[in-house]
């Protein structure tokens, strides 16, 4: 299960912005990032494609564009071989 919920950390504990629906007295693994001032990530009115580069990750793959269907699926444009 994955959530995303925005929070105030109050110096002791953070403080959901909204009804948080989790189950009392239970442990969670929480990932804390950062919202920026103005930053409207996952509202309406957020750009697009801003939000995609937020999530991309860079392989370290300079040809992906190029070899896309090797790194895929393992095979080259026009090779019929395991078909």
């Amino acid at each position: 299960m994955t959530k995303t919920l925005r929070a105030v950390f109050d110096g002791a504990v953070l403080r959901p912005d909204e009804p948080v629906d989790l189950k009392p007295n239970t442990r969670y693994v929480v990932t804390i990032e950062r919202e920026e001032e103005g930053e409207e990530s996952g509202e309406e009115g957020a750009y697009p494609l801003t939000e995609i580069l937020e999530l991309a990750t860079d392989m370290g793959v300079t040809d992906l564009s190029t070899r896309h269907n090797w790194y895929a699926h393992g095979r080259m444009e026009g090779d019929r071989r395991g078909v």
